[in-house]
């Protein structure tokens, strides 16, 4: 969940762009098992030297991965061979963030108990998860103590790197233009809203930026939270 992914999933979908290369990387996937540049251009009847091209363009956009067969030769180079890799690449336009959404909710039904309904159980873990996200993002860029226009921009910043599509209307205000979680905000608004709250909240205090209140405001075909200078506005508690 983060631009350097979206960038890799980005490079994978345009390095399947072209004909030749999707049929390569079919037959590697079918055979189940390491596969030669021999095989590979028999498979789909060219050169060895065009098969070995583009499967190394296939490796370098971390579709496939490969590695120099053990045994069999005892002269020459060994065989280079090649793997699907077992990571999945997912392009969304706009950004949809559907895996953390099932996390959390995983995770809630899992800890749901008679002491914590279902749904305190998913706002609290939404809580959780963005004060975790917050605290690992001040821990990298060590931003020190957060004044107001500090927190609005090192938020928007991180926000944006989440697909939350972050405008300033005003200098005090922070709206965001998209819901990662649409089109099933769509459908439970009253759950996903509150959940998409409670991480924003916990993100703004995992970051230490008191100086900022996450609030719901709901606007056609964008996120339901804004995030204002804590004097603009107090926050309404859903949790």
């Amino acid at each position: 969940m983060n631009r350097d992914a979206d960038d890799a999933a980005l490079e994978a979908v345009a390095t399947l762009g072209e004909k030749l290369r999707r049929r390569l990387y079919a037959v590697v996937r079918a055979a189940r098992r390491p596969v030669s540049r021999d095989e590979a251009a028999e498979a789909v009847g060219i050169s060895r030297k065009l098969a070995a091209f583009h499967l190394d363009k296939l490796a370098d956009a971390g579709l496939l991965r490969f590695r120099f067969e053990s045994g069999g030769r005892v002269v020459g180079r060994k065989p280079k061979v090649y793997e699907p890799v077992d990571e999945a690449f997912q392009v969304s336009i706009p950004p949809r963030q559907y895996a953390l959404l099932a996390e959390i909710l995983a995770e809630a039904l899992v800890a749901d108990s008679a002491e914590e309904t279902a749904r305190t159980a998913t706002m609290r873990v939404a809580h959780e998860r963005g004060f975790a996200i917050g605290a690992r993002e001040r821990e990298e860029r060590r931003p020190g103590r957060l004044g107001a226009e500090r927190a609005m921009t090192l938020t928007e910043e991180i926000l944006e790197d989440y697909g939350f599509e972050p405008t300033r209307p005003a200098r005090d205000c922070l709206r965001l233009g998209n819901c990662p979680f649409h089109p099933i905000a769509a459908q439970e608004p009253e759950l996903v809203c509150g959940l998409n709250l409670a991480l924003l909240r916990g993100l703004t205090e995992g970051l230490q930026a008191q100086a900022l209140d996450a609030v719901l405001e709901p606007a056609a075909g964008e996120c339901c939270v804004e995030l204002r200078h804590a004097s603009a506005g107090g926050a309404e508690d859903t949790r």
